[in-house]
């Protein structure tokens, strides 16, 4: 049974640690930042604004650093009750971890039971290592036999190790001085006085992997403890990696150990990141796509790639007005320099100059099989007797149904774990994702869709009254809400199915009308097989459940529920008396009476909360004079519940 700490054991400790963060050995989780971009991170999360907390945490802002007042943007969140922003920072790596003073305080002040829930939900290895997945990839490569993708033998007494050049070149100066003037090396054995144990150590941590508490040595390994740390002092000079030796010696710290595998990932992510840069993104290759598949790549070249795959740019894109160069003097085999990569024009060109259309081109990438195993798709390509799993003397082309610019995308992410793309390129990296079975690229393109696409979700300003010009949906918006919501049925996201009703549900009035939206709840209709009668609509379901949220909020402490009770038992004043003083106005069903006058309403006649007005006067959406915004909200959810129920009769659905 652990004893608990005396109080004057905790203040000796704290000052240790105290002492450890003045040195710069140990980083502070919770750092004070009073920057303008933190700061703007904070008022986000108290607001609610999901479009700003992603644009923030894309800039860079700390999501664990806490503000003038000792708030972490989690706790603001959390406090301020704002479900989807809590889980875009969790999933971003904010901290959260139980039995300490800020991860406790932080499930304290949640709002409400989903939130703290949520906030359990993400245990420490979750929430603060977001790339542990690519670690964990990079070190099973060193135990990967299907498929083989090693292309370095080394050995060591009576050891082997399958390693990969890139990784070695990328990690290790030694490595890459070596291998860049010696390309072609296949194999290499280490001197037998360096222990197997030692290089095994040196290996795991240079893919990525935690060191082993247990180095290996003692009887019957050969090698004592004392001369495997001896060997790992001198594989660690050699290689020029000193922080291997360091993390050694530090094993024992279990925070410092834990702080300094988080930033030797990190520090292995962004050297993977400049190799991919440096090489895979420098050599991509730009043809003319009919003569694409006749390049020739060496499969022995300076990168070490072991594949090309294929983007075709899209037939729409083709430039029309580009004139065409006339090279029909190069050759259309591939050049290649003294490393196999391909220089020089690939292929021929248009013998006749064109200045009414330039050729049609594709871009192939060199990479490497080790890194596209992340994909579902490619691990099982190459693990089969398929053509491209077979090794040829030039690099077999693989065709990739999408874009240049999305496939450069994907590479990213398999090779950095970053996936940095704007809004508008979100639902193709979405589809491309789903196509190669990425299902982590997948969610992030959901999240950047969901939040980037989402702002603060609040209804629209400009709520569609009486005689008023109604603007179309999709004006000013950065995403067609009806290819995300289709987009989320095809790729199975529910994440998107449910960002899709909640947008419909904060702006039904812009969207119940369009012939668009109709169609959408017919093809949601017919997605239950054998549909009945008595069954449900979803997408109906879930965007009647997010209306109800929209004015809920609203409602629950303003007494307007019991309000609208007494509504639906007496008829209303204007059922009674007519529509005398506002000829123009529509009833609940949406009939809309002719406007003699031609009023207009623009943004300015609208309150600042959203709520339509006219010569000062609040107003519902069916254009008559309410009592206050409260009671326009009221009637303004009736009208819209009614709006749904004349659709459902019009398509002849029953929900």
């Amino acid at each position: 049974m652990t004893s608990l700490l005396r109080k004057d054991q905790l203040e000796v400790s704290l000052h240790e640690e105290k002492k450890l963060i003045e040195d710069g050995r140990l980083k502070e989780e919770n750092p004070l930042d009073l920057s303008e971009r933190f700061n703007r991170l904070c008022e986000a999360c108290r607001r609610g604004d999901l479009k700003l907390c992603q644009e923030m945490i894309r800039d860079g802002a700390n999501i664990n650093a806490r503000d003038q007042f000792d708030y972490s943007p989690l706790i603001l969140a959390s406090l301020c009750g704002h479900y989807e922003v809590v889980q875009l920072l969790l999933e971003s790596g904010a901290l959260c971890e139980r039995d300490t003073f800020q991860g406790e305080r932080c499930l304290y002040n949640a709002l409400n039971d989903r939130i703290r829930n949520l906030l359990l939900s993400y245990d420490y290895s979750k929430s603060t290592d977001p790339l542990q997945p690519f670690a964990a990839h990079i070190t099973s490569l060193l135990t990967r036999a299907i498929p083989q993708t090693s292309d370095l033998l080394v050995t060591a007494v009576a050891q082997s190790f399958r390693l990969h050049k890139f990784i070695l070149s990328a990690r290790s100066p030694y490595f890459r001085k070596k291998l860049s003037t010696a390309p072609e090396t296949t194999s290499w054995k280490i001197p037998n006085a360096i222990p197997p144990q030692a290089f095994g150590v040196a290996m795991r941590y240079v893919y990525l992997g935690e060191i082993p508490t247990e180095l290996g040595g003692g009887p019957g390994t050969g090698f004592s403890e004392d001369e495997i740390l001896e060997g790992i002092a001198k594989i660690s000079s050699h290689l020029e990696i000193p922080s291997l030796w360091d993390a050694v010696l530090q094993s024992d710290d279990r925070r410092l150990s834990r702080q300094r595998r988080t930033e030797e990932v990190e520090k292995g992510r962004s050297q993977l990141e400049a190799w991919f840069t440096d090489n895979v993104i420098k050599h991509k290759v730009i043809v003319d796509t009919e003569k694409a598949d006749e390049v020739k790549w060496d499969s022995n070249n300076g990168i070490f790639a072991d594949v090309l795959l294929r983007a075709d740019q899209p037939i729409e894109q083709d430039s029309a007005d580009t004139p065409a160069t006339d090279t029909s003097h190069i050759p259309p085999v591939r050049v290649t320099d003294v490393q196999g990569i391909p220089i020089g024009p690939a292929a021929h060109l248009s013998r006749t100059p064109s200045r009414t259309r330039s050729p049609r081109k594709s871009t192939l990438f060199p990479a490497h099989r080790a890194m596209l195993l992340r994909s579902e798709f490619f691990l099982t390509m190459f693990s089969s007797g398929f053509r491209e799993a077979q090794s040829t003397p030039h690099l077999q082309i693989i065709p990739i149904d999408c874009s240049p610019d999305i496939l450069e995308t994907v590479l990213a992410f398999l090779y950095t774990e970053k996936a940095d793309f704007p809004l508008d390129m979100a639902v193709d990296v979405l589809f491309a994702a789903d196509l190669l079975l990425i299902e982590r690229l997948k969610q992030k393109a959901a999240v950047v869709i969901s939040t980037l696409g989402n702002g603060t979700m609040a209804p629209t300003s400009d709520l569609q009254i009486v005689g008023t010009e109604r603007p179309s949906a999709t004006d000013s918006e950065d995403i067609d809400i009806y290819d995300v919501v289709r987009a989320g049925w095809l790729t199975r996201v529910p994440r998107l199915e449910e960002f899709g009703a909640r947008y419909f549900a904060y702006r039904l009035e812009n969207f119940i009308d369009e012939e668009e939206f109709a169609e959408l709840i017919k093809e949601s209709a017919a997605r239950i097989r054998g549909r009945q009668e008595t069954d449900s609509i979803e997408l109906l379901d879930d965007i009647r459940y997010y209306l109800s949220e929209r004015f809920r909020l609203r409602f629950e402490e303003s007494g307007l529920e019991d309000m609208m009770a007494e509504e639906e038992q007496q008829p209303s004043m204007k059922e009674e008396e007519g529509t005398e003083e506002d000829d123009e106005a529509i009833d609940v069903n949406g009939l809309q009476a002719p406007n003699p006058q031609g009023t207009h309403l623009h943004d300015d006649s609208s309150s600042s909360s959203g709520v339509p007005q006219l010569n000062g006067a609040i107003r519902t959406l069916d254009g008559e004079i309410a009592g206050d915004e409260f009671a326009s909200d009221a009637v303004n959810y009736q009208i819209l519940l009614g709006k749904i129920e004349n659709l459902l009769e019009r398509l002849k659905l029953e929900a």
